[in-house]
């Protein structure tokens, strides 16, 4: 690995160029990085950082309770894997496990924080991509150029929320929060919370809110799957007790991988045997009194949306003792002191805390662009899950949706790797996967949740077929990347730079 001190944007004459240029420093931009200095090392590379700290969504995001939905043994990293026997971990453990791996690898020296990209353009005559960046505590304007361009910047829109209107919010004389914008100085310690919405992230913060608040309000307007799973992972503890590390740590993963596959084909093949194992479940958790066919049977079928976990069944002890209750109904509007509902109750709070949802973003919000012309990711459609197609030397991390983020982008990264070493070795510079019009469109996302949905303008699309089909199966994916070649008949490689044409006018012409 070559060390890339650190540059002044402001004193830079000419672009600094690299060889491959990440964006985001979260889970999958250390591990993307982390297999580049070992998988590549000769490559030249930096990561850019938006913000001014190493860990992603699990640095950004501070609301109370946050903490992972899916186990650590697979949301770690698989080069350095997560030992302790809780399989969902706090958010700041997340963030410090992160930001460690970072250090212990060296991979933090190459990280460059407070560095915003706001614009992407590849150049088919010189066959590399120029960067523009806003950096420093000052933003400024820089610019760098690379040669392969890999965006671990996630889907999130850091910036903002989804924030619905609400009739009547101005007249609310309490406060409204949004968790992706939780203040730190924020004190709910005795009083009326009202929760709105009925996610991963409503979910995590009723249990949370209920240990200080007088009473929290779990206010949705339609229900939600809800399993508990145990915080510890029993088998992780056995096996870290009575097996070597190493075979401890690849016996628990392979095992939480293939439950999750089993659970997942399960719910999908057997939907209403999976949705009378779930809401026994409930039943068996809340205990009597408590109406599950209003409040956890979704409409849906399990796995339509992403299913909820919540540790030791904590949500449902909150409510069991009273702490939290839990609403089922439509906002008429808000009142000056607090929810009025279409069905006449009135919820009274001191905070409202809307938990409706996240923004999508591809690209960070960075503007991509191609021999001039403008690159709309929702207009194209993905080979393997990580590269547009007909874009050259670009790829995209995408985590599942079904199942831990980390799995599927250090699959992308190991892939990344071998398409770099096999130009490398025949010579080649850059690589695409051309259009291919007998491919029919499908959406990049199974999902008919609100976020996924509202994101149809901005994600890519996937193929019928491989290899654009993207598959949700960590196992399927393993075999297709492991035994799969770099030159598989549809990637195509090129040599030498098009001094006549851009790349999208000629996807198809390969010079050997």
């Amino acid at each position: 690995m070559n060390s890339i001190p650190e540059r002044d944007p402001t004193t830079a004459d000419a672009p600094e160029h690299l060889d491959v240029l990440i964006v985001g420093a979260g889970l999958s931009g250390i591990d993307a990085a982390y297999r580049l200095q070992t998988e590549c090392p000769g490559k030249r590379f930096a990561l850019l950082e938006a913000r001014e700290a190493i860990g992603g969504t699990w640095d950004f995001f501070r609301y109370p309770g946050i903490r992972s939905d899916s186990d650590m043994s697979t949301l770690g990293f698989p080069f350095r894997p997560w030992r302790d026997a809780r399989a969902l971990a706090a958010g700041e453990e997340i963030r410090d496990y992160v930001q460690d791996t970072a250090r212990q690898y060296g991979i933090d020296r190459q990280v460059r924080l407070g560095w915003r990209v706001t614009r992407a353009a590849w150049c088919s005559r010189e066959a590399r991509w120029t960067v523009d960046v806003q950096a420093g505590p000052e933003p400024r304007a820089t610019r760098l150029t690379c040669d392969f361009l890999y965006l671990c910047s996630g889907y999130y829109d850091y910036a903002r929320g989804h924030s619905p209107t609400f009739p009547g919010a101005e007249r609310f004389g309490g406060r409204i929060v949004h968790p992706q914008d939780w203040p730190a100085d924020l004190d709910y310690s005795g009083q009326r919370v009202v929760v709105i919405g009925s996610g991963a992230t409503a979910v995590t913060l009723v249990p949370a809110l209920a240990e200080r608040a007088a009473q929290v309000t779990l206010l949705q307007r339609s229900p939600t799957y809800i399993v508990s799973r145990p915080r510890d992972d029993r088998l992780a503890r056995w096996a870290h007790a009575q097996l070597s590390a190493t075979l401890a740590d690849r016996l628990v993963r392979w095992a939480n991988i293939g439950l999750g596959i089993a659970t997942y084909r399960f719910c999908r093949t057997f939907p209403e045997r999976a949705r009378a194992s779930i809401l026994a479940g409930v039943r068996r958790a809340l205990g009597p009194g408590h109406d599950v066919e209003r409040h956890f049977t979704p409409r849906y079928k399990p796995w339509d949306q992403r299913i909820c976990l919540v540790p030791d069944g904590d949500l449902f002890r909150a409510l069991r003792e009273g702490k939290a209750s839990i609403v089922t109904d439509r906002i008429e509007h808000f009142t000056e002191t607090g929810v009025q509902l279409a069905g006449g109750d009135h919820l009274d709070a001191d905070l409202i805390v809307t938990a409706t949802g996240l923004v999508l973003k591809m690209a960070g919000g960075a503007e991509l662009e191609m021999d001039g012309r403008a690159i709309d990711p929702a207009r194209r459609m993905v080979y393997r899950g990580m590269m547009l197609e007909g874009v050259p030397n670009l790829a995209i991390a995408f985590g599942y949706s079904n199942a831990s983020w980390t799995l599927r982008c250090d699959l992308t990264a190991r892939h990344v790797c071998r398409l770099l070493n096999y130009m490398d070795r025949h010579g080649y510079r850059y690589c695409l996967a051309p259009p291919d019009a007998s491919l029919r469109p499908r959406p990049l996302l199974d999902f008919s949740s609100g976020y996924v949905r509202r994101a149809d303008a901005v994600l890519p699309r996937q193929g019928s077929r491989a290899p654009w089909r993207v598959h949700q199966n960590y196992l399927l994916d393993w075999a297709a990347f492991t035994f799969g070649r770099p030159d598989d008949g549809v990637m195509r490689f090129f040599r030498t730079p098009d001094k006549t044409a851009s790349t999208e006018e000629r996807p198809n012409e390969e010079t050997r």
